[in-house]
């Protein structure tokens, strides 16, 4: 008996060590992390887990940490660690790290550490000094806190890691950066086509319109694509389709945007009546991107002209549509003309002004390449994703409304950064009484009925909030604090976070910002989707007509007036509808001569497709075209907020930290289609002030805390005194009835 339980107790043991060695296992080879933060930082994105699973050629990541170091840097390495870890779980097997001993000399560095530190400065990974606290003293010491991505012959640097704060979003970004095109291009699972759709039918008409040079174009497009093909590892197909041989206008027309020409018999030139079709299409799966290589320009004494995209531009032409198809597209358009704030502009005895765009320049730069658009030379690509526009105070033209409105028409989202007044210095002459300080004028630039088009206006006011910042006073002038209407705080509550790349955003500050409402009917009609991003607190009002923002002349409103809060911000998306559909489109302006030449200057000779001398204009004028404005667009998305000094230097930080930086930098790339990387940013977003509490809900936590826990210990202790006394009662009872009720 004895030798059996002997022989069960082995049996267990054996049983119990058999448990944990398959436990062990599973937990090699599956992997689980709870990650029980509000904003998942300790878990990767899934921008981060689609980056590193998509890698086409191997990525090395050479750390480079000294060891032991002092709190609070200790913590860094311990975090790169996991976070590498987590990266080479999800990623593919391309993906590499390692971490080299960088130890210094004062504390016995090897051979190996040596040689780690030439690597390192090799790299351009130089050691940086660190405040240490040892035996009650504040020590320097040198410290090597740095990694390097080697990607093909690529490298890409992160020579300082002095904190944990959006150091995914870094490490993500600069993976994404050296994962470019060559490896997008390496993945693709089916090839681009490239297709040129031309009616030989127009052939007959291109001499009355300018374009012989079309007779050609079939057989050089295909030559170019043959040619960018070698460059793209021969991930392009070429189509040439004739629509008046295979008859598919019909099918053409209605799934691509292209310019379609009919016109009448014309007998002058022999030509006979018919019609045609002119366009190229850069299709990839289902997704598609057309590209006018046609267009109709109205000047004026000239009449409508014709441009055909020069053969020699076609090959950039296509590639840039291919970059957009794909997805690996950075460019970000910023409108550089009709006076817009310059992101290139420097500021003059190294002093940079207020109002300058440097901070976002250098911020967006790390993510895009801004791209200068200047509509008087050559318009805006049809490759941008996304359009910049910062405080216009020159009218646009009605021609380069409609290169904005074919912008948003062809699927490329417009951030609307405007501003409803424009600042003039006072004159010599300024009226007796009147507020020192700068006057403001409305400013009108036309994109007013753009925007009321698309289902947007811009109120001529500047809102004024109860809940702003405070200005702290000199003693001079008292001291104290004087507040600052027109800089509102924008609460937590009235952040719109339902969308993902607001969702981390708890707090904002306003600068001079001006109402922005929607036209509920236009927007419904339209068939958008309106999102009111922030606003005002309830306790705001508007200033009109007089606009005067000297803080110290500024009080609260009369009793009686309205207060109530005021949408900021708003974003739209959908398909919108061309504010030129059933217009004729404007003319173009050119710099025509208005006086005869003088004698013996030749006149300079007209543009290309304009009509010859002798011609009849009536002929190009007979040609009816059809896609030449595009009615309804693609997909986009529309941002309108009015106030121009939320981009500035005075709101934005360089280091991109700051809550109003977040946001305008989660925007762009939520317009330019990577909203998941808006999300990441996002996460380190640690800013979560405490929803405002009336005054009666303080007082009464207040009296809670003060008065609150000695009643509540008084109540226990009472409680405690009456169980023991009603036990006492009990006992006594018990005690009387088992002796009779007497001793």
């Amino acid at each position: 008996m004895g030798q059996r339980r002997m022989y069960m107790k082995y049996f267990k043991f054996m049983m119990y060590l058999v448990v944990v060695v398959l436990v062990n296992l599973a937990g090699l080879t599956l992997f689980f992390r709870l990650d029980l933060t509000e904003n998942k930082i300790y878990s990767l994105s899934e921008a981060s887990r689609e980056v590193v699973s998509t890698l086409s050629e191997p990525l090395t990541i050479n750390v480079f940490f000294t060891r032991n170091l002092p709190a609070p840097y200790n913590t860094i390495e311990r975090y790169l660690q996991d976070l590498l870890k987590e990266y080479a779980i999800r990623a593919n097997r391309f993906f590499n790290y390692r971490f080299y001993d960088v130890s210094p000399e004062a504390e016995g560095a090897t051979e190996t550490a040596r040689e780690n530190q030439k690597l390192a400065d090799n790299y351009g990974i130089r050691p940086v000094q660190i405040q240490a606290f040892e035996k009650d003293a504040v020590k320097f010491k040198k410290a090597y806190m740095g990694l390097v991505m080697i990607h093909g012959d690529l490298i890409e640097r992160l020579p300082t890691i002095s904190s944990t704060d959006g150091l995914e979003y870094r490490l993500t970004t600069a993976i994404q950066k050296l994962n470019d095109k060559i490896s997008a291009l390496l993945n693709l699972k089916e090839k681009l086509n490239v297709t040129l759709i031309l009616s030989s039918s127009i052939r007959q008409v291109a001499p009355v319109i300018g374009i012989q040079q079309i007779e050609d174009y079939p057989e050089k497009t295909r030559r170019i694509v043959g040619s960018l093909n070698e460059k793209m590892y021969g991930k392009l197909d070429y189509t040439y389709i004739d629509p008046s041989i295979s008859g598919d206008s019909e099918r053409l027309s209605t799934e691509y945007k292209l310019m379609q020409l009919r016109w009448p018999a014309m007998t002058d030139e022999n030509i006979p009546a018919g019609s045609g079709m002119v366009g190229m299409v850069v299709t990839y799966g289902k997704k598609a991107r057309e590209i006018p290589i046609l267009r109709a320009v109205r000047l004026p004494l000239i009449g409508t002209q014709y441009e055909l995209t020069p053969i020699d531009r076609l090959e950039e032409t296509i590639g840039e549509a291919i970059e957009t198809l794909i997805d690996i597209n950075e460019d970000l358009g910023y409108l550089e003309s009709h006076g817009t704030l310059s992101v290139s502009a420097r500021p003059e005895s190294g002093r940079q002004p207020s109002d300058g765009l440097s901070s976002f320049s250098s911020l967006v730069s790390q993510r895009y390449s801004l791209k200068p658009v200047r509509l008087a030379e050559g318009g805006i690509p049809e490759s941008l994703r996304c359009l910049v526009i910062v405080r216009p105070t020159q009218p646009f033209t009605d021609y380069e409304l409609f290169e904005i409105d074919q912008a948003l028409m062809r699927g490329t989202s417009l951030a609307v950064i405007v501003d409803a007044f424009k600042q003039e210095m006072p004159g010599a002459q300024q009226p007796f009484g009147a507020p020192p300080g700068p006057g403001f004028v409305p400013l009108d630039t036309g994109l007013g009925k753009l925007l009321e088009h698309y289902g947007l206006r811009i109120a001529p006011a500047i809102v004024m909030d109860e809940h702003c910042l405070s200005q702290a006073l000199p003693r001079q002038m008292g001291g104290g604090e004087v507040p600052v209407y027109y800089v509102p705080i924008i609460q937590n509550q009235n952040i719109n976070q339902k969308l993902d790349f607001m969702e981390n955003i708890r707090g904002l500050i306003g600068i001079r910002m001006s109402p922005v409402w929607t036209i509920a009917d236009r927007i419904s009609q339209n068939g958008l989707v309106a999102h009111t991003l922030f606003s005002s607190s309830e306790k705001s009002w508007e200033m009109r007509d007089r606009i005067q923002l000297n803080p110290m002349f500024l009080s609260l409103p009369p009793e009686g007036t309205e207060r109530k809060r005021y949408p900021l911000a708003h974003l739209l998306e959908g398909e919108f509808p061309s504010y030129f559909d059933g217009k004729p489109i404007p003319e173009k302006p050119v710099d025509t001569p208005r006086t005869a030449p003088a004698e013996g200057v030749k006149t300079p000779p007209p543009p290309a497709g304009a009509p010859a001398a002798g011609q009849p204009e009536t002929q190009v004028k007979k040609i009816e075209k059809k896609g030449d404005v595009i009615r309804k667009g693609r997909p986009a998305k529309l941002f309108v907020m009015a106030s121009a000094d939320m981009l500035s230097d005075s709101v934005m930080d360089p280091e991109g930290k700051t809550p109003n930086t977040v946001f305008v930098l989660n925007l762009l790339d939520t317009l330019n289609g990577r909203e998941q990387i808006a999300v990441m940013r996002s996460k380190q977003q640690r800013f979560n002030p405490l929803r405002e509490s009336a005054s009666s809900t303080k007082t009464l936590v207040k009296a809670v805390n003060v008065a609150g826990l000695s009643i509540l210990v008084v109540m226990f202790g009472v409680c405690v005194w009456w169980r023991r006394h009603m036990r006492k009662k009990q006992i006594q009872r018990m005690f009387q009835e088992q002796t009779g009720g007497g001793i």
